[in-house]
């Protein structure tokens, strides 16, 4: 669609998106009229009003997608066959939230749409600190959507792609986070039914939550003699599991199984189950259990890692673990059985194979380390992102320093190991958040960087620096940068 500077402001304005306020003031903030059309879609980014997700959407003609109720999308961040995911912000509040929409072609489906609502229902009942919290249900006849938690994180698979595994202790954190989610979901009945590496969100502070309960079975107990069958390629692989070993669609034991799919995963590396999109492999009940013992692949970790994983990994469901709460007790019990008298987590590391794991690991600077980065140019965004993630480090990108500056909460436990703010774009912001941040008692100790051009002399002059709060010059060199946050966040 094509748009003039100003036709494409008032459009921003009519879709509400921006408010007359917001617009008379970038214009005159302008003071000419006198500017190209991509000039004007660079200033309305730097400056938030928009995000690329919006103005994609404008310049295609889009002229719905952009509210979900009172639910402002600023852009996607996920997307499955049977909906997708925005994170959005309250249109009077501002609350950050995510917002789970129903695809299209499913809402003239009344199971679809009913299956959908019941996740929503669920979800309701279940408030707890591994369970990601849905707020609100909209049976919209449109686009029936949820409200829920955002999490500033990513998921488990994505930051596997990065780490390549988890030393045994952290595989242990994870699998007592998984545990106790599902421990309190079972205690309202609801099994998850779809528990996969892309279903655990890991916040920024570590912690991980469950979401998408999408497949969620009330338990049946009524007809304990129900066998599974396979009504939905979702639901593919529980069902493949519960039709090999006799038992009743929805059995909690189905979910430790998976669950012991995913610490498989994280300490080794590999998948135990072959992954393939093929229906007769997935369906071939020797799919669970032709896979070599984790002590084969991982040899010299603690006997309890290999016992918690052999005994989620039974293909007897009653052999396997009963409840969620047996398996978070063992779970737990490692944990105690690694740390010493002065709380430190220890693993052994008494094999070979150990010592070149933890020589490859150490390769990997970030690991484990959460950094914010500011930085309004799409371009360098990616750039940074890309080279950081690489490197191991979680990376959280925001545009406005006030914004980063905000998840920094005196209450909380500090979202990142290190800021770092980008000058040569964001001028005079990135000044004033740089020394705000090492002014304020509650992230004063924080590091902070400062990518800087040499030019800005005004900045230079005004940074308040210390042996944490630094500044790297530009043109940006990665390794400069890179030397700066090995330097900074072991300190």
């Amino acid at each position: 669609m094509e748009f003039t500077p100003r036709s494409l402001t008032q459009r921003a304005i009519d879709l509400e998106l921006a408010t007359p306020e917001q617009i008379d003031r970038f214009w005159g903030e302008l003071r000419t009229s006198d500017i190209e059309l991509d000039d004007v879609k660079n200033l309305l980014l730097r400056k938030g009003i928009l995000t690329n997700f919006q103005l994609d959407r404008m310049c295609t003609g889009e002229r719905l997608g952009y509210y979900y109720g009172p639910y402002r999308v600023l852009y996607m961040i996920g997307a499955g066959t049977f909906a997708r995911v925005f994170r959005c912000v309250h249109h009077d509040t501002g609350r950050v939230v995510a917002v789970k929409v129903l695809r299209r072609r499913h809402r003239d489906q009344v199971a679809s749409v009913e299956q959908f609502l019941r996740e929503g229902r669920m979800g309701l009942q279940m408030r707890h600190p591994n369970i990601v919290t849905i707020y609100e249900i909209e049976n919209d006849a449109r686009a029936p959507y949820l409200v829920m938690e955002f999490v500033e994180g990513e998921t488990l698979r994505e930051i596997l792609k990065i780490r390549g595994t988890f030393g045994a202790a952290d595989s242990l954190k994870i699998m007592q986070d998984i545990c106790s989610g599902l421990e309190f979901a079972a205690s309202k009945g609801v099994t998850h039914r779809d528990l996969k590496l892309t279903n655990v969100l890991v916040h920024s502070s570590g912690r991980c939550k469950l979401v998408d309960f999408g497949l969620a079975a009330l338990a049946d107990v009524s007809s304990p003699e129900a066998i599974a069958d396979c009504p939905s390629a979702r639901a593919i692989d529980y069902a493949a599991l519960e039709r090999g070993t006799g038992v009743r669609k929805g059995d909690i034991r189905s979910d430790l199984f998976f669950a012991g799919v995913i610490f498989y995963n994280v300490v080794c590396g590999k998948p135990a189950l072959i992954e393939t999109r093929d229906r007769a492999q997935r369906l071939n009940v020797a799919r669970f259990t032709d896979f070599p013992p984790l002590s084969e692949l991982i040899p010299g970790l603690p006997d309890s890692i290999y016992a918690i994983c052999n005994k989620a990994l039974e293909f007897d469901p009653e052999k396997r673990y009963q409840t969620p709460s047996a398996m978070l007790s063992d779970v737990q019990s490692a944990i105690q059985q690694f740390e010493n008298p002065d709380g430190e987590i220890s693993e052994k590391k008494t094999s070979q194979h150990s010592i070149q794991e933890i020589n490859e690991v150490e390769a990997k600077e970030g690991q484990g380390k959460t950094l914010i980065i500011v930085e309004s140019k799409p371009e360098l965004q990616n750039i940074l992102r890309e080279k950081l993630k690489k490197r191991g480090y979680r990376v959280l990108i925001f545009g406005d320093p006030e914004r980063a500056l905000s998840k920094f909460s005196p209450d909380e436990t500090s979202p990142a190991d290190c800021l770092v703010l980008c000058a040569p774009d964001l001028g005079i912001l990135a000044l004033d958040a740089f020394n705000k941040f090492a002014e304020q008692e509650h992230t004063k100790h924080i590091p902070v960087v400062m990518l800087v051009d040499p030019k800005q002399q005004h900045i230079i002059r005004g940074a308040k620096t210390s042996s944490i709060h630094v500044l790297v010059p530009m043109p940006l060199k990665v390794r400069e940068l890179r030397q700066a946050l090995v330097k900074l966040t072991r300190q």
